[in-house]
């Protein structure tokens, strides 16, 4: 590994955050492959590097997107359709899953007959004023138990007014066109989804007799990216899924999901440089070139557990990694196990840092982040 590194290094410098695309296409792949009725959407907002929208739109995969911002960066790969075929695109390929929206982004995305997402009344009064071509899907509060981020204390409607709200809709002349839910960010309790599908049908099922046609069902994200041995095999929850959806929908409802962290999570790696070393009260703590508020950002706002590997062997010991700011918040973990003799200039390995890291970086203190470069395969990293 070293040998391949090394020469980014020379070249690049540090930090320097490497993107591999093929295992973006492999996950990507993975995902389609295991949940075949499922319509991909992937979930921009876990790292829009445009490299990787660009890869995954080579994919044929569509896209869930929480602003116009998110929005642009997926259209600038369809600017040079046809007006017919751009706005088919849209319709088809995107969703806006942010339950909450300005009236600016509505007004401007009017014109595309959008799929948006809504789970209270106000919303709908401004889906009305602002966007009233849109497709509209209810998202549902459903349990997140034991998921590594909740959702459920911010977002969903109680399944108690879905009949409400979607009857709301319909008077006021809108359609809502499904519902969605979302069990938590990196789900590993699969009983969420089982528990979340019946929600859903209960409520699919009331709909359609009272004679709105629905047809989408949106499984939201939340599927869990492999960062060690102990997160259950996706495979494992896409038979669930598949065998829940054939038991609790429609053979014609159009069953869509948003997947981020799981495909983007494993193709990144990070690599830094310790610039300082001391040893205080008796733990030593390396100093590195990047930390939570930039790459690590993810420690702070998506709870996500770093880990650190050295180039060089020696005697372990637990040491705290901390990043080079002048705020002591500043410190990404007090617990890792790593070789007691590096010194300064030497360099650390991270893995699995690809969703919510780069997307939620700052320049807090100056510092600019980690130089991204793409991994294509054999020497085609730039």
């Amino acid at each position: 590994m070293n040998d391949r590194l090394y020469p980014l290094i020379e070249k690049h410098g540090t930090p320097l955050f490497i993107l591999d695309h093929k295992k973006i296409r492999e996950n990507y792949r993975i995902f389609k492959t295991c949940l075949p009725r499922v319509q991909c959407y992937y979930a921009v907002k876990a790292n829009a590097h445009p490299e990787i929208i660009k890869t995954l739109f080579k994919e044929g995969s569509s896209f869930d997107v929480a602003s116009y911002n998110e929005f642009m960066q997926v259209y600038r790969f369809i600017k040079n359709y046809e007006e017919g075929d751009k706005d088919f695109f849209v319709w088809d390929k995107i969703i806006f899953s942010n339950t909450v929206k300005d009236r600016e982004t509505l007004r401007k995305i009017r014109r595309y007959k959008p799929l948006v997402t809504f789970d209270n009344m106000e919303e709908l009064k401004k889906i009305k004023a602002c966007c009233d071509t849109a497709g509209l899907v209810l998202r549902l509060k459903v349990p997140d138990i034991g998921s590594q981020v909740e959702m459920r204390s911010k977002f969903g409607a109680e399944p108690g007014d879905a009949e409400r709200l979607i009857a709301r809709a319909f008077d006021e002349g809108l359609k809502v066109e499904g519902l969605s839910f979302h069990c938590g960010s990196q789900c590993t309790h699969f009983d969420n989804y089982s528990l979340a599908l019946t929600i859903v049908a209960g409520v699919f099922q009331t709909a359609r007799k009272k004679g709105y046609d629905l047809n989408i069902v949106d499984i939201g994200g939340g599927f869990p990216a492999p960062y060690d041995g102990q997160v259950p095999e996706f495979e494992k929850l896409a038979e669930l899924i598949n065998t829940e959806c054939e038991r609790l929908l429609p053979t014609d409802v159009e069953i869509i999901a948003e997947p981020g962290r799981f495909i983007v999570a494993t193709a990144a790696s990070l690599i830094t440089e310790i610039i300082g070393k001391a040893r205080r009260d008796g733990k030593i703590f390396y100093y590195i070139n990047d930390g939570v508020y930039h790459t690590f950002s993810g420690v702070v706002y998506d709870h996500w557990i770093p880990n650190f590997h050295a180039f060089k062997h020696g005697r372990t010991e637990i040491c705290a990694v901390v990043g080079p700011t002048c705020d002591s918040f500043d410190k990404i973990t007090l617990s890792a196990q790593l070789p007691a003799n590096l010194k300064v200039g030497d360099y650390l390995y991270t893995e699995n840092i690809g969703a919510y890291s780069i997307a939620s970086s700052t320049k807090f203190n100056g510092f600019d982040g980690a130089r991204v470069v793409h991994d294509r395969g054999p020497n085609r990293s730039v």
